[in-house]
């Protein structure tokens, strides 16, 4: 576990690492808040170009406030290097989640009418930075690119946030390209990388653009690459660059939302990719993605708001590019057929989305387009649920362990919770719906050999006596993407001690003052099926003993510390390197029982001892 101390942080664990610098989760010493440092490249401090460029723009990069910009709170200097402190932006499950990871774990292309809302917030931060003056001139991101593109909890407006603005112009080009270069060198030597790649193509007619294989640095190369706009791949486009070249990586962005593809040479238009779209996204990407910057949008706010208003007869037309065409010719031959008049007012040659005849002689290709999954029509099995009425509550033990310390008061809004914990009929629904035992990120939702849940033949089934039980085996990312499953989401780890205890000051076990083999399994040989004892008086089963359940929060040794100075509805730290599990298990000595006791590990990890239960808001 990484503890390093930078100044007043301390440095927690790495969170990202690009060609402009490495990402950590970073918790101010004396304030106990969290907060995101970029440590900047170490040579760069001994580089007098750079220094006097950081002087003169940092503050007024610092200075920049939109509420779609992450936040610059601090810029320091310490043993040897510069880094900046800024907002951490957390999803929904508390991680740190760029553009790149969003879109690879929906289950489906994202819906038009919620990527235009989100596309417009960028937008919104691109023109604002544009018309706000630094050195005479608006200010240029230069460098968006996906994994710039922070997206946030959706309980907070599941916002999209733009990151290090204006850092590739301060880091410097050379520096920037000396460091991409020295990954794309490492790259090309990887064995790896070639294995990957003969198995893409073996795999597609037209192998995408795929990242995760790659290291964090090679990805961002591959991304830096892709969003460039054609100015700043020539040397002398570089000293003239305007904030054109950030339209340019919009319309990239954009695309690559739309198609998961990214536009390089002759590439089809989005209605080609995907089909059945209703807004004219053909039109306002290649607006975009002109050559010259000149004929680019002067606002990205304006075309993205004029997107639904296009008339109706454009949607499910495209546009063509000559595909004998390079890029850079691209502008020039757009230009003679407008002055011929052979192509519409905006630039654009429409023609009606009839599928190209091959002619006598040609050999037709077929464009590939990835097979979408059907999604099975498995339901859920739910389990009751009860409301916890809100109020203010103590929390934490004055006898306990160190972390549960100081005991003090917090305040939650109205919650429902699961009354006994997830079983194995309903989690194997689960698994039967999503064909799998790993996520998206092929990481482990549940471990079979730990569960008492096996497959044979492909075929799922529970071994006999145990379709009550609790499932056990479940990583925090399994209980995580079940509960996402049946709608509900994770109890805080507030919410589950409040009902543990029954809202009751200083309780010592969910039974009461004291808790014995009659009333909870425990310091036993195995679990038992749920609601086996009897319930609490918030009606709820199985909250001492049977399993440790997941819950949604980072574990923090000292939270509660702050928890006591932000005490409405805590949510734990932003990030960590521990879930936080409570309620001890099957095996469990009575200590584990307490309601105040914490337990925690690492999100990924099995063990025949954890399983969850699901909570809900409740207005």
């Amino acid at each position: 576990m990484l503890t390093r101390e930078l100044g007043d942080y301390t440095l927690l664990k790495q969170l990202g690492k690009g060609s402009l610098g490495v990402v950590y989760l970073a918790e101010h010493r004396f304030m106990k808040k969290q907060y995101a440092i970029k440590i900047l490249p170490e040579e760069l401090a001994v580089d007098r170009a750079f220094i006097q460029r950081f002087q003169e723009d940092v503050s007024r990069l610092a200075a920049l406030q939109h509420p779609n910009i992450v936040a610059i709170h601090n810029v320091c200097f310490h043993d040897g290097v510069y880094f900046l402190v800024t907002d951490c932006i957390v999803d929904d499950t508390g991680e740190s989640t760029n553009l790149y990871h969003y879109l690879k774990s929906l289950p489906e292309p994202i819906d038009e009418d919620v990527l235009i809302n989100h596309l417009m917030e960028i937008a919104s931060a691109l023109d604002h930075a544009h018309v706000t003056e630094m050195n005479g001139k608006g200010m240029i991101h230069r460098g968006l690119k996906l994994s710039n593109v922070l997206v946030g909890s959706a309980k907070e407006g599941a916002s999209w946030y733009l990151s290090d603005f204006g850092l590739s112009r301060i880091i410097g080009c050379g520096a920037v390209l000396a460091r991409s270069f020295k990954s794309v060198a490492e790259t090309l030597g990887s064995a790896s990388f070639w294995a990957q790649a003969a198995n893409e193509e073996t795999r597609y007619p037209f192998p995408p653009l795929e990242l995760a294989h790659l290291s964090p640095i090679q990805q961002s190369f591959l991304q830096t690459f892709a969003f460039l706009a054609p100015e700043q791949k020539c040397i002398d486009g570089i000293s003239s660059l305007s904030h054109k070249a950030d339209i340019y990586s919009f319309g990239v962005l954009a695309y690559y939302a739309l198609t998961g593809h990214f536009p390089e040479g002759f590439f089809s238009m989005p209605s080609e990719i995907r089909q059945g779209l209703k807004y004219p996204w053909d039109r306002m990407i290649a607006h975009c993605l002109r050559p010259n910057p000149l004929q680019r949008p002067e606002r990205l706010s304006d075309t993205l708001a004029t997107l639904k208003d296009e008339p109706s007869e454009f949607q499910g037309m495209r546009v063509e590019f000559p595909m004998a065409e390079s890029n850079a010719l691209r502008g020039a031959h757009l230009q003679k057929e407008i002055d011929q008049g052979l192509i519409a007012p905006g630039g654009m040659k429409v023609e009606e989305a009839e599928p190209p005849q091959a002619k006598s002689g040609e050999v037709a290709v077929k464009h590939y387009t990835p097979e979408r999954k059907e999604l099975r029509s498995i339901q859920p099995l739910l389990t009751e649920m009860r409301v916890i009425p809100g109020g203010t509550f103590w929390r934490g033990s004055a006898e306990g362990s160190r972390d549960e310390m100081p005991c003090h008061q917090i305040h939650l809004d109205n919650f429902a919770l699961d009354i006994h914990p997830v079983i194995n009929e309903q989690f194997v629904r689960f698994l039967e719906y999503v064909g799998s035992e790993k996520d998206s990120y092929h990481r482990d939702l549940i471990r079979l050999k730990d569960a008492r849940i096996k497959r044979s033949g492909g075929k799922l089934s529970i071994e006999s006596g145990y379709s009550k039980h609790p499932v056990v085996g479940v990583t925090w990312y399994g209980a995580m993407a079940y509960a996402k499953w049946v709608g509900k989401r994770l109890p805080t780890e507030a919410e589950w001690e409040i009902a543990a205890s029954a809202g009751v000051e200083r309780l010592m076990y969910p039974t009461g003052g004291e808790i014995e083999k009659s009333q909870a399994n425990f310091f036993s040989s195995d679990t038992t099926a749920v609601m086996s004892y009897a319930a609490n008086v918030f009606g709820l089963y199985d909250m001492a003993g049977n399993v440790y359940e997941w819950c949604q929060d980072w574990y923090g040794y000292n939270y509660y510390e702050v928890s006591m100075q932000e005490p409405d509805n805590p949510k734990g730290p932003l990030q960590g390197n521990y879930r936080v599990l409570r309620g001890g298990c099957w095996k469990s000595l009575k200590e584990d029982l307490r309601c105040s006791k914490r337990h925690r590990n690492n999100p990924g990890t099995v063990n025949s001892t954890y399983g969850f239960r699901c909570a809900g808001d409740s207005a």
